[in-house]
């Protein structure tokens, strides 16, 4: 039986720590005061605060972190006029924080007091449900991970999101946290904390971490991207992060994607820092450091992998990506490949996909679906979640699935989906991905209730 758990309201002082990011204090509005949440239930509350005299508006901050390290998606200084908000879209029983800015123009007043919320609910019980993924998956002549996309703020003992991840997941991905960007604050110097949570988490809990990734456009940490030294010193400190950070999780994580998305949606060379500075050879350059820096820590069991999107689809990329992987092949620097699958309810065909991963197989090498969900709001023309789109999604998840699980032993490696509830995927608020509108592509809807998809995952393992 499942643990209630009821509201907590914790009322916290603002400090130095609060405000290190805020402009500077206002000399004429006062900081707001955040007063208790009301109205709190299993998947929203109230946020509450004294307005203040002469504020035009409000800034308010939700958080999953008391440090605000995360913000809730779409709660990342929320613009309100009035003095109190609805937070929808909430776990049961997890805790979240809430702060309050004023504004007036460009004056901008430092953080109010902060605010903890308990959402009511009962969490999941872990067991080992033959309907839960991985229990089903691990059962299979040929099992392989089943995976999810995790952030370190979600990895608390006891919540929602620990209870599902153990009951249902056998690997995890950081979404974002063990990146360049994030990990590299300069030459040589790391800020392991968030990395460091998720990949412990995975080690105590037996979870296999799959790490992501070594290097990526899109994750370019801003001393490098300012970087005035030579392209050679340049590609000396690219060897040195990435020898870093492959020794620092020698025999913690099992594998990494190396590069990622070095390949346009023309199928040429993505033309990137790394690319400009480090010449087309750049790519070999990276997977010989990390086999090289993977080998002297001991690590002689670590998988490499690349990792890119629509390749299915996107026959000149395919064939672009299958080059690159090629000639790492012939260096023995590469196990396997990603392919991501942002896929859609409508595309790509079964034998696109098909077609895609046996160039991989073909290879002798892993495949690993490694950032999977399901759009069915591509077009902008539904509202809600609507029975046929549901039942659509369902039966192409159960497609993937059934494709990859029918794969040799020899190359499975893992199935990750990329997050865990609707409201929290990344696809309706990416500029790169210019989704017009709502959307629902996972696995649990937003109280963490199994959707259809699920059930057609579950299918797939059949």
């Amino acid at each position: 039986m499942g643990i209630a758990f009821f509201l907590v309201l914790t009322l916290l002082n603002c400090s130095e720590d609060d405000n290190k990011n805020s402009p500077e204090p206002s000399t004429k509005l006062a900081i707001p005061f955040a007063s208790i949440a009301s109205n709190v239930t299993d998947d929203s509350f109230q946020a509450n605060w004294v307005l203040v005299p002469e504020a035009e508006n409000y800034l308010v901050d939700v958080s999953t972190d008391s440090d605000f390290s995360v913000m809730l998606t779409g709660y990342d200084a929320l613009i309100v006029q009035d003095n109190a908000v609805t937070i929808t879209g909430l776990s049961p029983a997890s805790n979240y924080y809430y702060r309050v800015r004023a504004q007036k123009g460009t004056e901008i007043t430092n953080n109010s007091n902060v605010i903890t919320v308990t959402t009511t609910g009962v969490a999941p019980e872990e067991s080992e449900d033959p309907t839960f993924l991985k229990v089903k998956a691990n059962a299979l002549e040929n099992p392989f991970f089943v995976g999810v996309a995790v952030k370190s703020n979600q990895l608390t003992e006891g919540s929602a999101y620990d209870v599902v991840l153990k009951n249902e997941f056998s690997s995890i991905t950081a979404e974002y946290e063990m990146k360049m960007d994030p990990i590299s604050t300069g030459s040589g110097s790391y800020n392991w904390e968030a990395a460091d949570k998720i990949v412990n988490y995975g080690n105590d809990n037996g979870i296999n971490v799959h790490g992501h990734a070594l290097v990526w456009h899109n994750a370019v940490p801003d001393w490098l991207s300012d970087f005035s030294g030579t392209d050679a010193e340049f590609a000396l400190e690219v060897k040195k992060y990435i020898t870093d950070v492959v020794t620092h999780y020698a025999g913690k994580v099992s594998s990494w994607d190396v590069v990622n998305e070095a390949v346009d949606d023309n199928g040429n060379m993505r033309n990137t820092i790394f690319l400009q500075k480090m010449g087309p050879d750049y790519i070999k350059d990276c997977y010989q450091w990390a086999r090289d820096a993977a080998n002297a820590a001991g690590d002689t069991d670590l998988l490499l992998f690349y990792n890119d999107y629509a390749t299915s689809t996107n026959i000149p990329k395919q064939d672009k990506v299958f080059s690159i992987v090629d000639n790492l092949k012939s260096n023995n620097l590469i196990d396997g490949v990603g392919f991501q699958m942002h896929n859609n309810y409508l595309s790509p065909t079964k034998e696109q996909i098909e077609t895609d991963i046996n160039r991989a197989v073909a290879l002798g090498l892993k495949v690993h679906v490694s950032e999977l969900d399901i759009q069915v709001n591509q077009n902008n023309d539904i509202s809600y979640l609507t029975e046929e789109r549901a039942l659509a999604q369902k039966e192409k998840y159960k497609e993937i699935v059934k494709i990859y699980n029918a794969l040799p032993k020899a190359n499975k490696y893992a199935l990750t989906v990329w997050g865990f509830k609707d409201n929290e995927s990344w696809i309706p608020y990416s500029t790169d991905l210019n989704h017009p509108g709502n959307d629902w592509p996972l696995l649990y809807n937003n109280k963490f209730e199994l959707k259809k998809s699920h059930t057609g995952f579950l299918e797939g393992l059949e």
